[in-house]
């Protein structure tokens, strides 16, 4: 370390003495104001209690260090579980120091790494030295004791005052204890001069309520997610006939209790309590005999799966006992109290009891931490085995800790880092907190007096404003970034780190706590675009049926013959059917409409375009055919040809809209606009890819077939010759089926069946404008063309031309 580590003098350790701390309270270390009906008188006593009570002067070690603020760390570095009541004489509690608990000591460390670390950095508290004072809480015995010491001035006294707003205790945080019932104990008197506590392993749902402990915080997930977490684990291997063992403490009664509570599905074969040791880590006959019952009844048991929810202190002599009995084959699941412990991983033959599965919190591992971990101190000797004070106090000194550090590197490498980053966390969150109330900055901090109940605002991340949700940061629930619902998600309570998706009718905008119905629209009724569309196909229809009308009163007249005759007729009708079927495009789409959109349409316009290409073909048949294949011309003529191909063409129409319209029956559907998802187009559901491929190909090549028969009688007599017509019709079909294409593309929406609409009747516009045009403005203008001397006439002109 870069920071000044001289010791603390002797002025400043506490002293334990006085005899009146034994007429104070008659509760035991453990239960010491942890009810909250006693809560008042807890704090009376206690308060009396540090007026009371000088502390013992201690030798300076590892265990401190000085600094500009402190803070306290309480760790278990002996394995004692509950222990005697030492309120008839203020003494610290003696441990036995053979009884080390060596991950108690790699949390110590872990407290200290993040402290140097800080220290040596030029970002996080720049300037300023943090210092700490950490006690060996013996598990749960020492627990009162360095809370006496922690909040002592640096006179070793704490006086009775009306108002603790500028009173500053010996540290300005405490991190820890490891247990949850010493955690609870904690937070029960720190929550009273509001000093921050911040355990790293206590999994009680206890500290969950703010109201009661307003102060204490925790780097681990709380029992109810570990709860969930197990019962998570037999579903995903399908187990539900389970044995349950609990520890007979605090810790396994609320395990317990929440197992019950959130296990669904799950049979319990049988639940037993394992007793858990009052003295030292040894269990008294009686106690040994329960553990022989419980294992009696493991060796009876059909259930193969033992969920133990205890504290580690509990199960040594347990397993030992299971081992000695040959108990196998079983599955146990342990909680994080105890299934990463080294300690329990070293007891000999423990893989024969069969599988152990944990829960534990995820691998973060710490850089350079394991090195430290069994590096020697910078004050202390390497490998020294001696105590520097009396062993008696076990507090302040741990030499043997190193040592043993040493002996079990490879277990506590083995067992992860999972717990020391749960210290190394706490240390930079009070660190954080520090840093923003002393205003640092890269120039370095304002150094000042701080209070503890100055709880500035130290939170990983800021609570999402309404329509966020939490993207996690990291492995812990606080730490998160808020991220903004999408369009067309909602967020909703029960679930802050997922969006939730709007139905398929409803959307949503940004950051949105709802969904609303989409709007449904179409091409209605008062649309300017339907208005235009409509009075196109009325003139179109208009123009239709006076043609009709004209060509059925000239009939028998050459123009008309030449035109195709009745053929005509059927022509004109079928146009007449396709301008009214535009109306269809037009108001709410149903069923109906969605056929003769989809089906009639379609046959009646190839019905008419084959018409025109039969009339084409005729016409090359008597001028080219005839004359030099009248072999040829006499078939088609004797075997109804012109007929044939009518049919061949209307049948294969006939199968490809059948089959569309089994596969992809027509129906109006609401369809989303890609650049609006507000918005729902109601339109026809689009019919089978290929089958649309296939039936515009039999359109467009009966057009091309026009189109050639026309090119080739482009020398044929003049009222034979339609080229020019039937091409400025095709070219007219061809440019707007391309312009169709780009519009449909560039304008979704209801855009799509005003552009299909009004596609369509261009094209039936050009097929009356462009064919059936020209043949009544003869009728019409030129009558004297209508004469059978005249189209002689014109025949023979093209045969002496042909000569």
């Amino acid at each position: 370390m870069h920071v000044n580590k001289s010791a603390q003098t002797d002025e400043n350790k506490p002293q334990v003495g006085g005899s009146k701390a034994g007429t104070c309270c008659s509760h035991s270390p453990t239960d010491w104001c942890s009810g909250s009906s006693a809560m008042r008188e807890a704090r009376l006593c206690f308060s009396a209690l540090l007026i009371a009570t000088s502390l013992q002067t201690l030798t300076a070690s590892d265990f401190h260090l000085p600094g500009d603020y402190v803070l306290g760390g309480l760790f278990s570095l002996h394995a004692e579980t509950v222990g005697k009541s030492y309120f008839a004489h203020a003494e610290v509690p003696r441990c036995q120091t053979f009884n080390l608990k060596i991950v108690g000591y790699s949390f110590l460390r872990a407290m200290r790494f993040a402290v140097e670390e800080i220290n040596n950095s030029s970002t996080l508290l720049p300037g300023i030295s943090l210092g700490y004072e950490m006690v060996d809480v013996c598990y749960h015995t020492n627990i009162v004791h360095p809370l006496l010491y922690f909040l002592a001035d640096n006179h070793s006294k704490v006086q009775l005052q009306q108002s603790y707003a500028r009173y500053r205790p010996r540290v300005l945080a405490v991190v820890g204890p490891d247990s949850s019932p010493g955690a609870v104990t904690v937070a029960n008197v720190l929550s009273s001069f509001l000093i921050p506590q911040i355990t790293y392993t206590a999994t009680t749902e206890s500290l969950r309520n703010p109201k009661r402990f307003p102060v204490a915080f925790r780097t681990i997930h709380s029992t109810e997610q570990m709860i969930k977490a197990m019962l998570l684990l037999l579903k995903h291997f399908h187990w539900n006939w389970v044995i349950v063992l609990f520890g007979d403490d605090d810790y396994g009664q609320e395990n317990l209790k929440l197992l019950q509570f959130w296990a669904t599905g799950v049979c319990i074969a049988f639940q037993e309590s394992i007793p858990v040791p009052r003295e030292s880590k040894k269990l008294s006959l009686e106690q040994q005999a329960k553990v022989q019952d419980i294992i009696n009844m493991l060796h009876q048991s059909t259930a193969k799966v033992v969920l133990v929810l205890t504290l580690d202190l509990t199960l040594p002599f347990f397993f030992q006992e299971a081992i000695r009995q040959n108990i196998t084959d079983l599955v146990w699941i342990g909680t994080e109290a105890w299934a990463t412990d080294p300690s329990l991983h070293s007891i000999t033959n423990i893989s024969r009891l069969g599988t152990f599965l944990g829960v534990a919190v995820r691998e973060v591992p710490i850089p350079g931490f394991n090195t430290f971990r069994v590096k020697a101190p910078s004050n202390q000797t390497e490998g020294a085995g001696t105590w520097a004070s009396d062993p008696g106090t076990c507090n302040q000194v741990c030499d043997r800790c190193l040592s043993a550090a040493k002996q079990k590197e490879k277990e506590l490498r083995d067992s992860g880092e999972r717990i020391d980053f749960n210290v190394y966390s706490a240390v930079y969150v009070i660190a954080h907190a520090l840093h923003r109330l002393l205003r640092c900055s890269s120039a370095g901090c304002h150094k000042r007096a701080v209070y503890p109940w100055q709880v500035p605002v130290s939170i990983c991340s800021y609570q999402c404003i309404p329509g966020q949700r939490k993207k996690p940061i990291g492995l812990h629930p606080c730490c998160f970034e808020c991220v903004d619902c999408e369009a067309g998600t909602y967020f909703n309570e029960s679930d802050h780190y997922n969006c939730q998706p709007c139905p398929a009718t409803h959307w949503s905008n940004v950051r949105s706590q709802a969904c609303y119905p989409k709007v449904v629209t179409y091409l209605a009724w008062d649309d300017h675009r339907a208005v235009v569309l409509l009075i196109v196909s009325l003139l179109g229809l208009l123009t239709t049926l006076a043609t009709l009308l004209t060509f059925a009163f000239h009939l028998r007249t050459p123009v008309v013959k030449s035109a195709g005759g009745g053929m005509c007729l059927l022509m004109l009708a079928s146009l007449v059917i396709c301008f009214l079927i535009i109306l269809a495009y037009v108001g709410i789409p149903t069923a109906f409409k969605c056929v003769w959109r989809h089906t009639v349409y379609s046959f009646c316009f190839t019905l008419c375009i084959s018409c025109i290409v039969i009339r084409s073909l005729q016409i090359v048949c008597i001028f080219k055919l005839m004359a030099k294949l009248p072999k040829a011309y006499n078939y088609w003529t004797k075997y109804k040809g012109p007929y044939i191909f009518m049919a061949v063409v209307l049948a294969l129409k006939a199968v490809t809209l059948m089959i569309n319209f089994i596969i992809s029956s027509p129906a109006p559907v609401e369809l989303p606009l890609e650049d609006n998802p507000a918005i729902l187009v109601l339109d026809c559901k689009k019919t089978h890819a290929f089958l649309e491929m296939l039936d515009t190909a039999l359109d467009m090549s009966l057009s091309v077939l026009c189109f050639c028969f026309a090119y080739v009688g482009k020398e044929f007599p003049k009222n034979y010759n339609e080229a020019k017509y039937i091409a400025l019709w095709t070219t007219s079909y061809f440019t707007t089926w391309v312009i169709l294409f780009v519009a449909i593309t560039a304008y979704p929406g209801v855009l799509v069946p005003f552009f299909n609409a009004l596609f369509n009747v261009v094209n039936l516009l050009g097929i009356v404008i462009g064919y059936f045009g020209p043949k009544c403005y003869i009728i019409f203008f030129h009558p004297e063309r209508n004469t059978s001397a005249y189209f002689q006439t014109d025949i023979q002109t093209y045969t002496m031309r042909q000569k």
